[in-house]
């Protein structure tokens, strides 16, 4: 017999444990929702009504301020309950696009980095959603196999333990 043990993983099961009770919890969630911003509207219309319902049910949702993905669960939150949503803006609001700016301004918990506007969009965008990650209990993300930024945030939401749920577009 030999004498070596299979030593369990401890951080695996920890992490295991940490997921089991994120999916079993009935109380409310943290819930980041990021995304693309080239949704097409039927896929603009759906992530709504899905924010919407998870707003309904005592969620609260987490987002950015971009078009498309996250301009939909901003509207789908905002119509549940806009007290339940938190946006978090890459850059400063006046530097978001003139289409993005009306809807952001009626948002209760905006939260701007205005230390960012020197960065490029790109380099704002990954350090807003490792706040976004950090903020969130779980994270559901649309994206597409090349969205680099939007894969990297959830690799690091994974490497913090968080679920993360991730949709593919293409």
């Amino acid at each position: 017999m030999s004498q070596s043990t299979d030593l369990i993983n401890l951080d695996n099961l920890d992490t295991l444990a940490q997921e089991l009770a994120t999916i079993q919890q009935t109380g409310s969630k943290r819930i980041a929702l990021l995304g693309s911003r080239h949704v097409p509207i039927t896929h603009q219309n759906l992530i709504e009504m899905m924010t919407y319902a998870l707003v309904l049910s005592g969620n609260r949702i987490i987002t950015s301020g971009a078009t498309g993905t996250n301009s939909a669960a901003i509207r789908g939150a905002t119509k549940a309950d806009p007290n339940l949503l938190t946006v978090i803006l890459p850059q400063s609001l006046e530097r978001q696009p003139l289409e993005s700016r009306q809807q952001l301004e009626q948002v209760m918990h905006l939260v701007e980095n205005p230390t960012n506007d020197n960065l490029s969009l790109a380099e704002a965008s990954y350090l807003c959603n490792k706040e976004i990650v950090s903020r969130c209990q779980q994270l559901i993300c649309f994206a597409f196999h090349d969205s680099h930024t939007l894969l990297q945030t959830c690799r690091d939401a994974e490497e913090q333990r968080k679920v993360v749920t991730l949709f593919y577009f293409d």
